[in-house]
């Protein structure tokens, strides 16, 4: 297999350590007259019998040709970027429909979960982020943007007077939901954590992942709870809603509503077998629909089938 990526120094050395060699081109915006012209170059050189891209502006890059040609999305993208496509991945069902209900035949079609990384940390010390040992700790990890609501997860933990969050991820809001934790009282009791690499470690230190988006077409964050062994409360966006089944393997709690949000996740601190439950649960979930083995098994279905 071959691999065009946007220039990524990290990712890149990722996948040389798995021995693939990438190829980085810049994927810039309407004045970028080089990544097309390259990206053309190196496919007609490698010679793919299938061409798979990701998101709107790899799939406006790609060329057609003699191979077959399939794009993922990951959100509820307009089609126009994706017409010259034979086949659409949707991570999500409801992806899939979308698809099918903007015009895209059903028979080409396809629905195919993301996986997560399952491994295990050592947990960040709390101490090094200045987080009481026996404190109730959330975890919230996103871009600090209005569709992720964290504004709304603020003003519920302002209605849970011991428990402690930390907020891992970059982005616009971080100012205004700094000036929001001051405002409400809690900003010793929330720590912004910038982006973050060390996720397990995160999740190894938590007691509850929360997912209180407004706007969330999947929710990984909500598979890798699963894969971390902790329970979680997630909103009744799109994502979440397809994914976790309310009261077996999380809870659910309507979009934009901080009370319901603070009850929830009270609701697992106080009651363990609940927790226990929701962890045993979601695991079974993860383990069956969406481990690297099932995806990539998937997956390998998926370009048989369509190369068949």
């Amino acid at each position: 297999q071959g691999i065009v990526i946007r220039n990524d120094s990290e990712r890149s050395a990722e996948l040389r350590s798995h021995g693939i060699e990438p190829i980085q081109l810049r994927f810039g915006g309407p004045l970028d007259c080089v990544t097309g012209h390259r990206l053309t170059r190196a496919i007609n050189r490698f010679k793919p019998d299938i061409l798979l891209s990701w998101m709107n502006r790899a799939t406006q890059f790609c060329p057609v040709g003699e191979h077959i040609f399939a794009a993922r999305l990951g959100g509820y993208y307009k089609l126009e970027n994706y017409r010259r496509c034979d086949y659409l991945v949707g991570n999500t069902k409801d992806i899939c429909d979308y698809l099918v209900r903007e015009g895209w035949p059903r028979s080409r079609t396809w629905y195919l979960p993301n996986f997560v990384d399952e491994t295990l940390a050592p947990p960040v010390p709390r101490a090094s982020l200045d987080t009481p040992e026996n404190a109730p700790l959330l975890l919230a990890l996103g871009r600090l943007h209005k569709n992720k609501a964290f504004d709304v997860l603020l003003e519920a933990l302002a209605r849970l007077p011991k428990a402690y969050l930390w907020l891992a991820g970059a982005g616009p809001l971080r100012r205004a939901l700094e000036a929001q934790a001051e405002n409400l009282g809690i900003a010793d009791r929330v720590r912004f954590l910038g982006w973050r690499s060390d996720i397990p470690a995160l999740f190894a230190s938590c007691n509850i992942l929360i997912c209180p988006s407004r706007h969330e077409p999947l929710g990984n964050v909500i598979i890798e709870a699963w894969a971390q062994g902790r329970p979680l409360v997630a909103t009744e966006a799109k994502g979440p809603t397809a994914l976790v089944k309310d009261g077996e393997t999380g809870l659910l709690v309507p979009i934009d509503d901080a009370p319901k949000l603070a009850a929830a996740i009270a609701r697992i601190l106080s009651e363990v077998d609940l927790a226990e439950a929701l962890v045993t649960q979601g695991r079974v979930a993860y383990e069956t629909n969406f481990t690297e083995t099932a995806v990539v098994s998937g997956y390998m279905d998926f370009f048989e089938r369509i190369t068949a």
